[in-house]
């Protein structure tokens, strides 16, 4: 547990070491929420790193729209079996 101070426009510095605990990165995102007089926050994973690897491309799609849709249609379809 550690102590930092809340700064004239609300803010708070997450420090460092729990920071590296969380895996909270410059310009990642964090869930807050109240427990009562608690506050707490979450980091989140990274939607990049959720869905690495998901899609295998060979080479760079002409049509990059129609490209996502297929791509999706196929993990869609991947999920449901």
């Amino acid at each position: 547990m550690e102590a930092t101070k809340v700064d004239e426009k609300g803010r708070v510095a997450i420090p460092k070491g729990l920071r590296e605990k969380a895996k909270v990165k410059r310009g990642g995102y964090v869930r807050i929420r109240t427990d009562g007089e608690s506050i707490i926050i979450e980091a989140l994973e990274p939607i990049a790193d959720k869905y690495f690897g998901a899609f295998k491309i060979t080479e760079w799609p002409e049509d990059l729209d129609e490209f996502v849709v297929e791509a999706t249609r196929r993990w869609r379809s991947q999920k449901a079996m």
